[in-house]
């Protein structure tokens, strides 16, 4: 066994010293030989500080005591340039000298707040997406922090998870883009650049797909969906250099990740090469436990650092258990050597071992805070993130309602989040003294856009979770007196995140009557919907004749949202996730399995997937999202129709603008492996592009499905392409299907 180990580390030194210049190599493993095990198992040791406040720090002495004495290896929740000056220089008095790093979970910005990571995926704006991690960084590194909880990589197929609202949605493809765009933002050019931070991935692996939705629950799955679909955009990130990884809190087919050997050490550092390091999520090695794997504090140490768990964060169960365990011969030296290793390879990379403070530093947080052209930035991917859900001709009519003309006479403001300022920056979010100021509440937005002789009425008409109707007068009062009623509803910020599932997802509180007493005025409607996650709202998607799924959009959100409504800016964001019909209809998403008895239609009675009492399809389905113009697709052509293996096949066509203003279209390509070793889905995202077309204007959009587009995991892990007839589906979305085509792959 402890050769195994051996050999296990001395892989493990040259994948992650291959990132290093040979002379922090050296420095490197001189430094290793001077450690003491404490010291060792202290780079291994992560604390907290106080997430809510400067002072103290720390709520516990002994931690400043850990520190000078080289037993803390990073701390997280530590911000501001005075506290993180003041714990590296207690790290600097120890007998090594060796540097802290600072993390931070910084979701979607630091003091300029973007939209929510699943607003940002809404955009399937991928170089933007890398732009806005650019610019976390940049503020982040300026204030201290060198290492990002980010990004949160995790598929999910159920919006009743409240993690939902952190992640890419629903689908590999798209998700495995966006980690690795994410991964490239943070970490720059290269790691060691002052405005470049560490990247993490998480959780790994397959958390979203908790149980019924509940956080923390467990997973249980087959390996082909784990490596199809729950995988793929964590091998992206690795792949993308990210850093460090971060396990998950649940059990994967009876094991707590924390412990599974099979994810940290036979895929993500084996078969993946993986040369960051891993750390747990917050407690996950004492929760162990709890979850009955193990007995003890003893075991959880034991079964965390065997199974490739190198920081331990916030536990304290590696530090007061490994020197036990490597004195009683139970976890060799070389398991330790490797993990610390690992860290001290990445504090060596970001340069911190030539300028512990290099990233402490005022002048710098003074300038990249408050950027115009990062808060320019923030405006476009807010407007990019809104996805136009529908948009109809309302009855007395001829035309949709939205956009808004700025001329319109009166226009009555209505529900609980016209007038929000905290609400619109979403979960996990930190707040400024400034922010009150800063933060562009959508009645600023509109007001910023009508003319003067434009009157706005507002009318709260109900709190977000209210019970009472008793402002409902006054809505329905004012609605009577516009041309058009714009109502703001939603859940309230802290609704979706960690910890926040929900079993139902409708509107909170008296929301829907609100709607309906208003569309009972028959004045037009136009919706808002804010939330971290699909919502229910059957009847509303029914009656109201323009809806904007707004999510939560940050710093920026009213001015976005103005621009958006009154046709500054056209709406071309695409749903990254299915949005149900009902809660019953949970988990529902697009690229799932075929059945033996697949659905025809909605009235036959038997052989049905589906339930009796609803409609087999979604009320959005993944990748829908309008515009103010129209698209023409046209004219397909495929380079082959029978390839051989290793051979690709290029497919172009037309998209033309058949409307009267500019739009952004995505043009997304869906295959379908109609025969295979296993059942594959009915049609998966392989592709997609976005372009930009005037009205009239017409562009070739040209997609090149390479043999990577045409493969699949089996059950053991391994990427196989097999022979047989593969379906071509060009649209706007997966359920709006354009154009159809096939080709044959020989064996």
């Amino acid at each position: 066994m402890k050769r195994l180990f051996s050999l296990i580390v001395l892989f493990s030194f040259f994948q992650s010293a291959a990132q290093l210049k040979p002379s922090d190599s050296i420095r490197l493993e001189n430094l290793l030989k001077q450690m003491t095990l404490e010291e060792k198992i202290g780079q291994m040791n992560m604390y907290t500080g106080n997430i809510f406040g400067d002072d103290p720090v720390f709520t516990a002495d002994f931690k400043y005591d850990d520190l000078k004495n080289g037993r803390v290896g990073a701390v997280l929740n530590v911000n501001g340039i005075k506290n993180t000056r003041l714990l590296q220089e207690m790290a600097l008095q120890s007998r090594l000298k060796i540097p802290l790093l600072f993390g931070n979970d910084v979701l979607h910005g630091l003091h300029l707040l973007f939209p929510i990571p699943l607003a940002e995926a809404a955009s399937w704006d991928i170089g933007l997406m890398e732009k806005t991690a650019r610019i976390a960084a940049i503020e982040s590194s300026a204030r201290g922090n060198n290492w990002f909880f980010q990004p949160m990589v995790d598929i999910t197929h159920d919006p009743r998870w409240g993690r939902v609202m952190e992640g890419a949605g629903e689908d590999p493809y798209l998700g495995s883009l966006i980690a690795a765009a994410r991964v490239k933002g943070y970490q720059g050019n290269k790691l060691g650049d002052t405005n470049s931070v560490m990247a993490t991935a998480k959780h790994f692996a397959a958390y979203g797909a908790a149980v019924g939705g509940r956080d923390y629950n467990t997973v249980d799955m087959s390996n082909q969906e784990l490596w199809n679909v729950y995988l793929p955009p964590f091998k992206a990130a690795a792949e993308a250099g990210a850093s460090s990884f971060m396990n998950s809190f649940n059990t994967l087919n009876g094991v707590p990740t924390t412990a599974s050997s099979y994810l940290q050490r036979d895929i993500l550092k084996g078969v993946w090469g993986f040369k960051g390091f891993v750390v747990s999520d917050w407690g996950s090695v004492g929760d162990m436990i709890a979850h009955g794997y193990v007995k003890d504090a003893a075991g959880a140490a034991l079964a965390s650092v065997t199974a490739g768990v190198d920081m331990d964060m916030e536990d304290q169960i590696y530090k007061k258990q490994l020197p036990r365990l490597v004195a009683d011969g139970k976890v060799p030296v070389e398991l330790i050597d490797d993990a610390v290793r690992r860290i001290l390879a990445k504090k060596f990379e970001l340069g911190l071992f030539d300028d512990p403070f290099k990233f402490i530093k005022e002048e710098r947080w003074q300038k990249a805070i408050n950027n115009p052209a990062h808060i320019a930035t923030a405006r476009e991917m807010a407007g990019k993130s809104i996805v136009l859900l529908k948009n109809e001709v309302p009855k007395g009519r001829t035309s949709p309602v939205l956009p808004l003309s700025k001329n319109v006479k009166t226009i009555a403001l209505i529900g609980p989040h016209i007038m929000s300022v905290r609400e619109n920056l979403g979960f996990w979010s930190p707040w400024w003294p400034d922010d009150s100021a800063r933060i562009i509440t959508q009645y600023q937005g509109i007001k910023n856009k009508v003319s003067r002789g434009t009157t706005l009425l507002y009318a709260k008409g109900c709190e977000v979770s209210d019970t009472s109707t008793a402002g409902f007068a006054e809505a329905v009062r004012i609605a009577r007196q516009a041309d058009v009623v714009i109502m703001s509803m939603g859940e309230q910020y802290d609704m979706s995140g960690e910890s926040r599932s929900r079993s139902d997802i409708t509107f909170p509180g008296v929301q829907e009557a609100l709607i309906k007493a208003v569309y009972a005025t028959g004045t037009p409607i136009v919706m808002l919907i804010n939330a971290g996650r699909p919502l229910v709202f059957d009847w509303a998607a029914d009656h109201v004749p323009a809806i904007l799924y707004t999510w939560w959009l940050g710093t920026t959100a009213g001015g976005a949202i103005g621009d958006v409504l009154f046709g500054d800016y056209n709406p071309s964001g695409k749903l990254p996730i299915t949005f149900p019909r009902s809660v019953g209809q949970i988990p529902i998403f697009y690229n799932h399995l075929s059945t033996g008895k697949p659905p025809k239609n909605d009235s036959v009675a038997y052989y049905r997937t589906g339930y009796i009492d609803l409609m087999q399809n979604p009320k959005f389905a993944f990748g829908h999202g309008l515009s103010y113009t129209t698209f023409e697709y046209s004219s397909l052509k495929m380079s082959d129709s029978i390839i051989k293996s290793g051979e690709s096949v290029r497919v172009s066509l037309s998209v033309t603008n058949t409307g009267k203003v500019s739009g952004e279209e995505t043009v997304q390509l869906y295959l379908r492996d109609r025969v295979a070793s296993i059942v594959r889905p009915v049609k998966e995202l392989k592709d997609f592009k976005k372009v930009v077309l005037k009205p009239g204007e017409a562009q070739t959009v040209i997609f090149e499905i390479t043999p990577d587009k045409l493969a699949f995991y089996n059950e053991q892990g391994k990427l196989i392409t097999e022979p047989g007839e593969f379906d071509i589906m060009i649209g706007s979305a997966s359920d709006d299907i354009r154009l159809k085509g096939k080709f044959e792959l020989e064996g």
